[in-house]
């Protein structure tokens, strides 16, 4: 049902919290894992943080994640991509053939325009495959 499943992470609470459900999901189904971190590129006069920005960060949270799932006998594959993040996840999404979505129900990145227009909500809207929110 579900051969490939999409989880984009984050080092928020909640992307920590949907990985149990990925994993569940997966070992059920017997999917493809493909673990994805957009980095969203700072505005030019934006003051300069390393949260997410830095190549080292991202890719020490995928691998952090690759190894969390290796513990439980998934293989995970990792993608890395920079733009913004509900549009790129989509993009992904499509690009993989993904049947399903994973996320958690708000991650780092809220928009300007605040919670009714998240990352999460704009991927539901835009999404090409289905996509599970996890609360």
């Amino acid at each position: 049902m579900f051969k490939t499943v999409l989880f984009p992470i984050d080092q928020s609470r909640e992307a920590r919290e949907a990985a149990d459900v990925v994993a569940n999901v997966v070992q059920k189904y017997g999917s493809r894992l493909i673990l994805l971190s957009v980095v969203e590129e700072p505005a030019p006069d934006a003051p300069s943080t390393e949260t997410m920005t830095s190549p080292e960060a991202v890719a020490q949270l995928l691998e952090n994640a690759k190894s969390l799932f290796a513990q439980q006998g998934i293989q995970a594959e990792s993608i890395e991509r920079e733009g913004k993040p509900a549009f790129t996840i989509c993009d992904v999404a499509d690009e993989i053939d993904a049947d399903l979505i994973v996320m958690g129900c708000r991650g780092l990145g809220l928009t300007e325009e605040g919670a009714s227009d998240s990352v999460t909500s704009r991927v539901i809207n835009l999404s090409p495959c289905p996509v599970l929110v996890v609360p």
